[in-house]
């Protein structure tokens, strides 16, 4: 397994965790970027950004599905990594596990596939998607709200403390009360956890936290 979970960030805050990816995937294949969690009209800005936010790190070989629909038919053995965007959470989920991609990537993952996660991207990589409520609307109506585990039992939640103040009060307030239910692992923009067998590297330069039982656990670099 191979995993980069990012904050949210991107441009020079995600500078690190692009040099690791250029580092590990095989440019021999195309990276899959599928940005599903934004609304199709925006798939055009979407192309736009990723090809520009990589450009500089030599992964220039993109392909991008516009659709869901694409990715039923996707065999990711062609491609060198998979590259999950930001957007609505629950949509994302909703349309990875409809497709029955779901399942293709999570057999991927589990033999050493690699995968980038920005925002919604990462939090589905969690035990839950739950976290993210306080943010995003499930307008999709998705019931089974588990993500991919990868964690070993933690959740992920994305932008924190990158809100204005009373934003960030009530996500805090928000993940301390699901603490109760699920550990959650809190993370600035500016941070990255990749995730391996070797273990867990951490890009960035802000601290990250940790919710359990109402008690929040500051993690410096």
């Amino acid at each position: 397994m191979r995993a980069f979970l990012c904050g949210g960030g991107s441009g020079e805050k995600s500078k690190d965790a692009y040099e690791k990816l250029s580092d590990v995937i095989d440019k021999d294949k195309a990276l899959l970027y599928i940005p599903i969690a934004m609304e199709y009209d925006k798939m055009d800005d979407c192309y736009n950004w990723i090809t520009e936010e990589l450009k500089e790190y030599n992964i220039e070989n993109i392909e991008m599905i516009r659709t869901f629909k694409e990715l039923e038919n996707i065999d990711l053995s062609n491609y060198g990594a998979v590259f999950l965007g930001g957007g609505n959470t629950f949509k994302l989920l909703f349309e990875l596990k409809l497709t029955g991609f779901y399942d293709k990537l999570k057999e991927y993952i589990d033999n050493d596939g690699i995968v980038f996660g920005g925002s919604a991207g990462a939090i589905v990589m969690g035990k839950d998607i739950k976290p993210c409520e306080c943010d995003d609307e499930n307008k999709v109506g998705i019931a089974n709200t588990k993500g991919f585990d990868i964690l070993n039992g933690f959740c992920i939640f994305c932008h924190y403390l990158n809100r204005d103040e009373e934003k960030n009060e009530a996500n805090t307030n928000y993940l301390k009360v699901l603490s109760n239910e699920y550990r959650i692992i809190a993370l600035p923009e500016d941070d990255t956890i990749f995730v391996s067998e070797d273990g867990i590297e951490v890009f960035g330069d802000k601290p990250y936290y940790i919710f359990d039982t109402e008690q929040i656990t500051k993690i410096e670099k």
